[in-house]
């Protein structure tokens, strides 16, 4: 890696690009560039706790108003339409007896912006980097983790208008949480980001975005100082990427990590397993999202025992090395019978490749009380495999999340 990786060409013709370099941070409230404490938050909202907005238990038209001309402020930009930054800023569970529309629609569009946005930046920042860290750095600067805490340290997440008290309390324990950190953090801290916080900020900068007129150059113009600081190569050098260091640790012990997944309803599950031995999993909504979780709670179990040898597990109904359980799905039909969960639904999910040499795919789902269990088995050759591969992995999957 030379200089000029790291370093972002001052001198790039474009006005764009002049934009990006010779932005002049906004001359507003210090209260921008600080991290909000409980203690900070609760003396602007003197019978409130430190992430409860001024509108969330009220919804006044004053008490709306005040709130737009304080993002407003923060944003240090004044909405010809403030009905856009009204709708940014509330949520699905908002109900005062009013007609009003939710952030979703905006946040679809703001997670395409800031998508967009990110990538002119680093095409332009680094010139001479490849596609994939290109695409790590993009993803870092707009990451869930990352746009959680751009709303708290710039007091977003105060002005968020919704009746849900268990998101209340989600939002409080992750801004204390982060009014404790020092340092840019890129994959995750003490306390895992509530969604909601990464999607007003999507949906603030939509309806930046769309009061432009659809201008991408202006929105970022105005928006990038409160993505500061950028994360940068430099960044992501000091703190790898999980999934990566998971992989890259475990091959230089000579051993084999698999990463299996399945579905809980709306939820994705990612589980590693080093050398066939259960070692961590993780949650989200987002499959990816799930992989990094899981990859993280793997690295800390991991560091505390390499280099010693793993040992697999005893399975009693005999697992081999490509995970498969000797007659599973005979036994997942048993298991639902006791369980008195109804039978498993298996579903081609792949049939591809001439005649003589045909590929399949298998899923299995069962129904249960607490959402749909669901499951992708490996590639085989026959359709009797997938299948009995699609069982195998959802009983490892249940032994190992403690549903048996």
């Amino acid at each position: 890696m030379n200089a000029m990786d790291l370093d972002p060409e001052p001198d790039i013709l474009t006005h764009w690009c002049t934009d990006l370099y010779n932005l002049p941070m906004p001359s507003i409230s210090p209260f921008l560039y600080t991290i909000p404490t409980a203690t900070s938050l609760s003396s602007s909202s003197s019978s409130s706790s430190s992430s409860s907005p001024p509108s969330t238990s009220g919804g006044a038209a004053d008490d709306m108003a005040s709130s737009i001309r304080s993002v407003e402020e923060i944003l240090s930009y004044r909405f010809k339409d403030k009905s856009l930054l009204k709708e940014a800023l509330t949520h699905s569970s908002y109900n005062n007896g009013e007609s009003f529309k939710s952030y979703q629609r905006l946040e679809f569009v703001g997670d395409a912006v800031l998508g967009l946005a990110l990538s002119n930046y680093v095409f332009l920042a680094y010139p001479n980097l490849e596609p994939g860290q290109l695409s790590s750095l993009r993803a870092a600067n707009i990451s869930t983790e990352k746009l959680a805490r751009v709303a708290v340290r710039h007091g977003l997440h105060r002005f968020i208008r919704h009746h849900a008290a268990p998101l209340h309390d989600k939002i409080k324990e992750f801004a204390d949480a982060v009014s404790l950190e020092d340092d840019t953090v890129v994959y995750g801290g003490l306390v895992k980001a509530p969604k909601i916080l990464a999607d007003i900020v999507e949906s603030v900068a939509a309806a930046i975005y769309v009061d432009l007129n659809l201008d991408l150059q202006q929105l970022w113009v105005i928006f990038r100082a409160l993505l500061e600081p950028i994360v940068t190569l430099e960044d992501l050098q000091k703190q790898p990427q999980p999934v990566t260091m998971l992989f890259e640790l475990c091959q230089k012990q000579g051993k084999q990590v698999d990463i299996k997944y399945w579905k809980n309803g709306e939820k994705n599950i990612a589980t590693v397993y080093v050398d066939g031995k259960f070692i961590a999993s993780g949650s989200s909504e987002k499959k990816e999202t799930a992989k990094l979780n899981a990859a993280k709670q793997a690295l800390l179990k991991l560091s505390k025992s390499m280099p010693t040898n793993f040992g697999r597990l005893d399975f009693s109904f005999g697992l081999n090395k490509s995970f498969e359980i000797d007659g599973a799905k005979q036994k997942l039909h048993e298991l639902c019978g006791k369980k008195k969960w109804p039978k498993p639904i298996y579903s081609l999910e792949k049939d591809e490749g001439p005649p003589h040499d045909k590929k399949y795919v298998s899923s299995v789902q069962i129904p249960t009380i607490d959402g749909v269990l669901y499951m992708e088995g490996d590639e085989k050759f026959r359709v009797k495999e997938a299948q009995n591969s699609a069982a195998s992995l959802i009983i490892r999957a249940l032994q190992e999340s403690n549903y048996l």
